[in-house]
Parts: structure tokens; sequence; C-alpha cells
């Protein structure tokens, strides 16, 4: 074992009796929880920098100042899929909305042209905006007393 894991071991032997007083199983998480916070406090300063180098490292690569790329970072650095607003006011400027269109039939074309899974809840809203700012029109579908929406 490592100096630190063996130094640890023996800690948590020590204090394991008074954690375990503690009927409730989240006390004893949450306390166990802070004494390894600051445990690793204290190596911190104990290791001359070294965890600092570490961090600064890990929070450049990040931020993209390394040229190095693995893949899971590139993932929170690189571009998001558009939302749901964006996506349809791109719709709007296309032909897809000369005929009346259902909310599914919006949420399925979304998912095939934009690769964006979309809930219908999540469209309605936008919709209905659009419907407000006169950018769309809102009828109701007599077939399924339903809402269709249809360029002006």
């Amino acid at each position: 074992m490592s100096k630190h894991t063996e130094k640890l071991r023996k800690q948590l032997l020590e204090i394991s009796e008074v954690v375990n007083a503690f009927r409730s199983e989240a006390v004893q998480v949450k306390i166990i929880d802070r004494l390894l916070d600051s445990i690793m406090e204290g190596e911190r300063h104990d290791t001359d920098g070294d965890f600092a180098k570490m961090q600064e490292r890990r929070n450049r690569k990040l931020k993209g100042e390394s040229g190095e790329d693995d893949g899971a970072d590139s993932r929170i650095r690189g571009r998001k899929k558009p939302g749901a607003t964006k996506i349809l006011n791109q719709i709007i400027h296309t032909d897809f909305f000369d005929v009346p269109r259902s909310i599914a039939a919006i949420a399925n074309y979304c998912k095939e042209q934009y690769d964006s899974d979309f809930k219908t809840s999540e469209l309605s809203g936008i919709l209905l905006k659009l419907s407000n700012e006169s950018k769309l029109k809102r009828e109701r579908n007599t077939d399924n007393n339903r809402f269709d929406y249809v360029k002006f």
C-alpha cells in the first residue's frame, strides 16, 4: 500500500467508533466526506504544490490550452447541439410549414433532420410563442382536436 493510503487507513480506524455512533447513514457519510476533504486539503499543502500543478494542467486541458485531446474533454469543449428554439426558427424559413404540421410531426422532423430528440412538451411552448409572434398560424385539427402549425 502507498504511504498515503496506509495513513488514511489508520486515521479511518481511529475515527470509526465515533462515526459509527451516529445512527443515520447520511450523517455518517457527511462526516466522512468532510474529514476526507480536510485530509486532502492538508495533503495538498504537504506535497509542495504537486497537486496544484496537476490541477492547473487539468484546467488548462479543459480550456483547450493543451494540444492533447482525449475525446471526453472534447465533448466538454465541443459544440452543443442547437436548442429547440433555434431549430424551430430555422425550420420556419424552409418550406416545412407550408402544410399544417402536428407537434409530433415537428418532433419527428427535428429528430430526422437535426438529430435532436425533443419531447413534444419542449416544443409546444415555443410553437405557441411563434404563433403569438405571427410567425406561425395555430389551427385546431378537427380529426384529433389537437393543434397544427402552418406558415401565415
